[in-house]
């Protein structure tokens, strides 16, 4: 949340953000930032494309009413280990910077492509299919970082739980081997007690 807030707060105008989980949701409150449209935490990969058709559909909604003119996508990606780290990206508009960026993307064959007709159209879908991919990579990626934070969670509660049975386990021997000493003490002290008693029994 601090890092969506301080990535919007370098932009100028009003700012809605749209919060994936209950989490991120509770915590806008919070914010200065006005809360918008909520959606449901994906819990699987397969849960993932009917929320991207959630959003998008929300999104085509906005603009054709003139409400949003910029969207950013802020999500967390994962790094090595259970390390991640948020990212943002703004996804639209498509404007000259992401046409110049996307042109000096190198075509992996020397084939290239062709359209035959119809290039608004075919433009078009190439767009959704964008911003479809941008925004199902950011829900895969925040899952895999969400499930990553929590299997480190899980083995460092394991880790916790195996020290805490070493030094139990330690304790019990000690307090074991304290009252073998004890019984030991017992009996050799009774021992020499009873050879004292009768010192010309042999």
């Amino acid at each position: 949340m601090e890092f969506v807030v301080n990535t919007l707060g370098d932009l100028p105008g009003k700012k809605t953000v749209w919060a994936v989980g209950e989490r991120i949701q509770s915590r806008l409150m919070d914010t200065g930032l006005l809360a918008g449209k909520r959606f449901i935490l994906p819990n699987s990969i397969s849960a993932i494309t009917p929320l991207v058709g959630q959003i998008l559909i929300e999104m085509e909604t906005h603009l054709e009413k003139g409400d949003i003119s910029q969207v950013y996508l802020v999500h967390n990606r994962p790094k090595s280990g259970a390390i991640y780290a948020p990212v943002s990206q703004r996804l639209l508009p498509l404007d000259s910077v992401w046409q110049r960026d996307v042109a000096t993307i190198r075509w992996p064959t020397e084939n290239l492509p062709e359209v035959m007709n119809g290039g608004e159209q075919t433009l078009l879908v190439f767009v959704r299919e964008y911003l479809f991919v941008s925004l199902f990579r950011a829900c895969a990626e925040s899952l895999a970082s969400e499930n990553a934070g929590r299997l480190a969670a899980m083995q460092r509660a394991e880790k916790n739980i195996d020290e805490l049975l070493e030094d139990l386990n330690r304790i019990f021997h000690r307090l074991r081997q304290g009252h073998i000493d004890e019984e030991l003490f017992d009996v050799v002290s009774g021992f020499e007690a009873l050879t004292g008693a009768y010192p010309h029994s042999r």
